[in-house]
């Protein structure tokens, strides 16, 4: 065992249902977590719902519903949809959980204790929608002349009672954070980001709410409830069970990934880290932005009815195309346009006729030729080492590439081998050479069985379903799926299922 590694999504906020941003992140999370089993880790992943605030409140009231009952809904919604993702969570989290406000209050009390919150009053703009406050400097003004935050949500001018956490106070300790761990925050591009909103001086942070109820009671001052982002970010210790350090789950705390949309990185990056310093508790060890989907080049929005269910996208298109399509298409951190014109050639391009028609052909050659068993490996020659030699480079590769969430770069090594493997029984014809040199062909589909073994391994994490069964066809037992049993060969003379087609060609229905 390579020991602990914790990653978490976002909780994922209830006031709405859930859509491909949030199966992007989850699915990216869930790469991360089956990379590092792979691995040999020991993996805590965890994911959930963010239920409290003034926003989830009011969803509610329009719903018709008391707010527990309605957050009972959209949670099961979610985690609905994560299993329909295929994303392999240890623990799911909702805020609204006995757990979780004991973990909170005390939180708060260790804050407190610190000499970090004061009472005030609080009065400035508020974005009820992103359940945040902005400062005048930050808002647009819209052509009807009201005010809007950075996200175009609409604001609103509030003044109430507030409990203060003394952010301004962690500012240079946030700067020296930041530069002391340059991989802290990624991408580099969002990292600037952060830096460049801390330089321009930190205020203190209204945490307490008093005009709403649906919220976990401030410990002593039952009149407010505590602002939803610190509730909320909590999350990630609560269920490391906290307050509790003597938990067996502790051992997983700080956590190693926090993967976040680029919506809610000042929340994560300032504003949590600055909490659990606050509160004498160690700090995550990385927070990763990703950037957002566009449809067809427009961004989603209920009004243009073009919001993306990923349920239905799995429905239309298979579960490991559309993970796949997901950390192919664009980088990590950066924006992406959703389409089907190019979901349907990655499946069909680099799913079907690359790794599939490569996978079918070696198989089938073997089935064919070889009486169905593995045949044993043979003299190498130069074109057998270069081929081999690149296979099983791939899991240093990847393991350097996810280590910075780079997951369309980690494809792409995969896919480098793909290509030089269909060049290879391309230049090699081993359906000719078992009439010329049956020894020769028996040594070239082993490679390409081996060659196989790797690729499949590597890619579990991004399509399990799919390479599950291509392992199976290559007669990998299920306990020799780990990186580390690529060292052991497999046994010459095996005998394997009859092949059949992994990723089928999308075609198009009739009209």
């Amino acid at each position: 065992m390579n020991g602990c590694y914790y990653i978490t999504t976002p909780i994922y906020y209830v006031n709405g249902a859930p859509h491909i941003g949030h199966a992007y992140t989850s699915i990216a999370a869930d790469v991360m977590a089956r990379w590092k089993r792979l691995d040999g880790f020991d993996v805590f992943f965890l994911t959930g719902t963010d239920e409290h605030g003034q926003k989830v409140e009011k969803a509610a009231a329009e719903a018709g519903m008391d707010p527990q009952a309605f957050t009972d809904k959209v949670s099961a919604d979610f985690r609905d949809m994560a299993v329909k993702m295929g994303v392999s969570f240890d623990d799911y989290i909702r805020t609204t959980e006995d757990r979780h406000k004991v973990s909170c209050a005390e939180l708060w009390q260790r804050i407190d204790a610190s000499g970090n919150i004061y009472l005030g009053h609080y009065e400035g703009w508020y974005a009820v929608r992103d359940e945040a406050f902005y400062d005048e400097d930050e808002l647009t003004t819209r052509p009807d002349g009201s005010k809007a935050a950075p996200s175009g949500a609409p604001v609103e001018w509030v003044r109430e009672p507030s409990y203060f956490f003394r952010l301004s106070a962690w500012q240079d300790t946030l700067l020296k954070l930041y530069e002391d761990d340059p991989d802290f925050i990624l991408p580099a591009g969002r990292r600037n980001e952060v830096l460049s909103f801390v330089r321009g001086g930190l205020r203190d942070l209204s945490i307490s709410r008093t005009s709403f109820r649906w919220g976990i009671p401030v410990p002593g001052a039952p009149d407010h409830v505590m602002y939803v982002w610190l509730d909320a970010l909590n999350n990630y210790v609560t269920a490391c069970g906290f307050p509790d350090e003597t938990a067996s789950r502790w051992r997983y705390w700080p956590a190693d990934a926090h993967f976040v949309g680029k919506d809610i990185l000042r929340f994560h990056a300032v504003y949590w880290p600055a909490f659990l310093m606050a509160a004498g508790l160690p700090v995550p060890r990385r927070i990763s932005s990703h950037g957002w989907w566009t449809v067809e080049g427009e961004k989603m929005s209920k009004s243009l009815g073009n919001v993306i269910e990923p349920r239905q996208l799995v429905a239309t298109y298979g579960l490991d195309q559309v993970r796949y399509f997901l950390l192919r298409e664009k980088p990590f951190g950066g924006d992406g346009t959703m389409s089907h014109q190019a979901l349907v050639t990655r499946i069909n391009v680099e799913l079907a006729n690359d790794l599939g028609n490569l996978a079918q052909r070696s198989l089938s050659l073997i089935a064919r030729n070889c009486d169905g068993r593995l045949p044993g490996r043979g003299p190498v020659s130069d074109a057998d080492a270069d081929l081999t030699r690149m296979a099983e480079a791939l899991p240093g590769a990847l393991r350097e590439r996810l280590a910075r969430q780079v997951f369309h770069e980690a494809l792409e090594d995969v896919w480098k081998v793909v290509r030089a493997a269909n060049a290879y029984i391309d230049h090699q014809a081993p359906w000719a050479l078992r009439r010329t040199d049956p020894v020769r062909m028996a040594a070239v589909l082993r490679v390409l069985a081996d060659v196989l073994r790797v690729i499949a391994t590597v890619l579990q994490p991004f399509m399990p379903e799919s390479m599950g069964r291509m392992l199976d066809q290559l007669g990998v037992a299920n306990n020799a799926r780990q990186l580390a049993d690529l060292a052991a060969p497999l046994a010459d003379g095996s005998v394997l299922p009859a092949p059949q087609g992994v990723f089928p060609r999308y075609v198009e229905p009739a009209a």
